[in-house]
């Protein structure tokens, strides 16, 4: 684990001080953030920021007891990734008739009109939304959150050959849509 750097450590004693400056300097700083790393798993920008807000929330009640060993960006990502996976379980989002689901279109631009950085990846993010829920959930959670197909499976509740098989998917449809990417490269 990284050390905490000295603001952090010195804006999470002034939030066990009940200090509401803190929160709301750590609001500021890092809501959007953690809007978008909710937004990765859930897709859904309504359900994100209500997550968001929560996890501001549970640390304000919490905050006399927090132990933060981490930066707070980290603390808050991994909160809020734990809050997202709560709120999939509590709903019982299942994705077991992904027939229903609109199929994704598999043909991309050429690859020359996406020379810029910032084309290239709003291309990959499309890609990844429109995956089948399970396969972006899936992927997400291995892909940027870092976790093992093990971890994933405990999460959600599922096998690891699902979660491998998930992947699998995910993965052949990001080739089959980003083709001429690769292509090109």
């Amino acid at each position: 684990m990284s050390e905490q750097n000295k603001p952090d450590v010195e804006l999470i004693e002034l939030l066990r001080k009940n200090d509401e400056r803190a929160i709301s300097l750590i609001f500021k700083e890092h809501y959007s953030f953690l809007c978008q790393t909710i937004y990765r798993v859930v897709s859904d920008a309504h359900v994100a920021e209500d997550l968001a807000q929560d996890v501001f929330h549970d640390l304000w009640k919490r905050r006399e007891y927090i132990e933060i060993s981490i930066s707070v960006k980290a603390y808050l990502r991994r909160a809020g990734i734990n809050k997202t996976l709560n709120y999939i379980r509590d709903k019982k989002i299942k994705w077991d008739d992904e027939s229903k689901l609109p199929s994704m279109a598999t043909t991309m631009p050429n690859a020359e009109q996406y020379l810029q950085k910032d084309d290239l990846k709003k291309m990959i993010d499309n890609s990844i939304d429109a995956l089948p829920d399970r396969c972006r959930l899936v992927f997400t959670l291995s892909r940027f959150e870092e976790m093992s197909y093990k971890e994933i499976a405990g999460s959600l509740g599922i096998s690891v050959k699902t979660v491998e098989n998930q992947m699998s998917k995910a993965l052949r449809v990001l080739r089959a849509s980003l083709k001429e990417v690769i292509k090109e490269s």
